[in-house]
């Protein structure tokens, strides 16, 4: 078991080592989620259109 200070200072040594992404990229990626979520909820909408479309005549059908 390391000691205190042994224990921060590999914390610090392996904390220098992390590349942290730019701006652009922050915002980039940013974009790219938001756009990517927005398709996936039109498609999950579309889904459940015609999923309640054929429900609704489906059961239109079996009652007469």
């Amino acid at each position: 078991m390391a000691n205190p200070v042994q224990f921060i200072a590999q914390v610090r040594a392996e904390a220098a080592k992390i590349t942290w992404p730019t701006r652009r990229e922050v915002v980039t990626t940013t974009i790219m989620v938001l756009i990517m979520a927005a398709l996936t909820s039109v498609f999950f909408f579309l889904v459940d259109l015609i999923i309640r479309f054929g429900l609704t005549e489906g059961l239109k059908a079996i009652s007469g």
